[in-house]
C-alpha cells in the first residue's frame, strides 16, 4: 500500500521513512509526484497546517497521506516562534538565520529561564476527508550557541531534558528515538497498523480508523 510523506523536506523525510519502516507500506514523497501543486501554511496553529496538509494533498493525490508540522516553542518569548518556526527570520529563511535571529531574541537571558519544547502534529488523512491528529513533544532548553553539525532547524540549539547533547550532536538513532516527531510517529504508526491490519482483513477502501474527524 502507498502512504504519500506530505513534504519535500529532505532532512524530515529522512526522519519519516526512518520511522516507518517496519510497517508494510510504499512510502511516496511530493517529489514523486512533482505535478501536484503546493500547499500555503497559513494555519493559526501547527494543528491547522498538519491537518490543512493531510487532507488536502490526500484528496488530490486520492492516496493516504501523512503530513505533519513542528515549530518549537520558548516560554520567555510566549511560545514564539510556534507556527512559524520554519520562517522565523523570513519566509525563505534558512535553518542558519533561524537558529541566528532566535539567540539574538534570547541574548541575556538566564540559562534557567531559556526553557523550551518542541512540538509535532502528525495528521493522517484519507482521500475522503477523514483525518486522525496525533501529536508529540519534547522539552528541553534553548542553549546560547549552536552545538553539533547533525540534525537541521534549530537542533544545534535545543538540549532535550536529560540529554547532554543537543539534538545536532544525538546519533539519528537516539534521536528518532526521544525527539517530538519520534513520539508524535509513535501514535501515527498505531493509527496506520490498524488502517493495514483493516485493509487486509477485507473491509475494502476503509478510512483511517478511528472515523474522528471530516474536513
Amino acid at each position: 500500500m502507498q502512504l504519500l510523506l506530505a513534504s519535500r523536506n529532505r532532512d524530515k523525510l529522512k526522519e519519516l521513512t526512518a520511522m516507518l519502516q517496519d510497517l508494510q507500506l510504499d512510502a511516496l514523497s511530493l517529489a514523486d509526484m512533482p505535478k501536484l501543486p503546493g500547499v500555503v501554511e497559513d494555519g493559526a496553529t501547527i494543528r491547522d497546517n498538519a491537518v490543512k496538509k493531510a487532507v488536502q494533498m490526500a484528496r488530490m493525490a486520492k492516496k493516504l497521506t501523512l503530513a505533519d508540522d513542528t515549530g518549537l516553542e520558548v516560554d520567555v518569548l510566549k511560545g514564539e516562534p510556534g507556527v512559524r518556526s520554519a520562517r522565523f527570520a523570513s519566509d525563505d529563511a534558512t535553518y542558519h538565520e533561524n537558529n541566528k535571529k532566535l539567540l539574538k531574541m534570547l541574548d541575556g537571558v538566564a540559562y534557567e529561564k531559556r526553557t523550551a519544547r518542541f512540538r509535532c502534529v502528525v495528521a493522517i488523512a484519507d482521500e475522503n476527508g477523514l483525518y486522525e491528529c496525533v501529536e508529540g513533544i519534547c522539552n528541553g532548553t534553548i542553549l546560547e550557541a549552536e552545538r553539533g553539525g547533525g540534525g537541521f532547524g534549530y537542533d544545534p540549539l535545543f538540549l532535550a531534558d536529560g540529554q547532554t547533547k543537543t539534538f545536532a550532536e544525538l546519533s539519528p538513532e537516539v534521536k528518532n528515538r526521544i525527539s517530538h516527531r519520534a513520539k508524535a510517529m509513535q501514535k501515527a504508526w498505531a493509527v496506520l497498523s490498524r488502517y493495514l491490519r483493516e485493509k487486509s482483513g477485507g473491509k475494502g477502501d476503509s478510512p483511517v480508523p478511528p472515523r474522528r474527524e471530516r474536513a
